[in-house]
């Protein structure tokens, strides 16, 4: 609560020398399917992004519950979560950022009170094409995990259609997995890619992304995303559209992913359905 708390007082004075304000909330339903320890549960998150002359600042705070399965869990799961990034623009071909990523709190999970540390660099070779390169540091109690993540993106704009492509890799390595019954069945290292759309016509947005291959405890959404229970996933897919009305833009977003529980190794894919709900305010 006092992070939290410093995290609003924090964003307050920035928002009154920033240049460009934007408030967002989301709420999101997840079930499951196939699991040995999950129903369904929902997520709430809050959060901001200001941009001050060259640097912009991004923090959310995520709530998760989730009702479990009771045995093998002992109660209900609830987590807290906060993400910070900061990017700062050197010049018109060099962007840095930094991340810091928190499991406040978590009741069930080991990875409880992990944190999650990163550096990036991106290079625009032109105002419509940028790769960047990022490297994340997860410190959990029992192990670490290491991810190198690349991401080129394209702008292209036809007549009133705006569309931005990005193609991404994320390379993960897990370091003392071993040592404790929480990720010991994981492996030691995952390469997964993907690619994200999304494009603009007037008032209306479109995306659409999609991720394959194997990965476990990784940085998801470009930083906002900490998947610190023991998944491993094999896919994704999602899609969304959306619209806005002057300052104000509303998202709808469906996710589908599978996984293996990794503690429990219960021979069965689990499905994972996310339908989520974004509202954007723009001052």
């Amino acid at each position: 609560m006092k992070k939290l708390l410093t995290l609003i007082l924090f964003s307050s004075a920035l928002f009154a020398h920033s240049t460009t304000t934007q408030m967002r909330s989301s709420i999101e339903s997840i079930d499951f399917k196939n699991s040995v320890q999950k129903y369904s549960g929902i997520v709430i998150g809050v959060g901001t992004t200001l941009l001050v002359d060259k640097s912009l600042f991004q923090a959310t705070y995520e709530y998760t519950k989730t009702d479990t399965k009771q045995p093998p869990l002992s109660a209900d799961l609830k987590v807290n979560k906060l993400y910070f990034k900061y990017s700062y623009t050197l010049n018109q071909n060099w962007n840095i950022n930094l991340h810091y990523l928190n499991v406040l709190s978590d009741n069930i999970a080991p990875t409880a009170h992990g944190k999650s540390y990163a550096l990036g660099i991106t290079y625009n070779f032109t105002p419509k094409s940028s790769l960047n390169f990022t490297q994340y540091l997860s410190d959990y109690k029992d192990f670490d995990v290491y991810q190198s993540e690349v991401k080129f993106e394209q702008k292209i704009k036809i007549d009133n259609f705006k569309t931005d492509l990005s193609a991404i890799s994320k390379f993960i390595h897990l370091d003392d997995y071993e040592s404790n019954a929480f990720s010991k069945n994981a492996k030691e290292d995952y390469a997964t890619y993907g690619f994200k759309v999304h494009s603009h016509y007037a008032s209306y947005h479109l995306g659409l992304g999609a991720y394959f291959g194997k990965r476990a405890f990784a940085i998801m959404n470009d930083g906002f995303k900490m998947q610190h229970h023991a998944m491993e996933f094999d896919r994704t897919y999602a899609g969304g559209i959306g619209k806005t009305f002057n300052k104000l833009t509303l998202r709808v977003q469906y996710t589908y992913q599978r996984a293996t529980e990794l503690p429990l190794q219960n021979g069965k894919k689990v499905d994972i359905a996310n339908s989520r709900v974004l509202l954007n305010y723009k001052f």
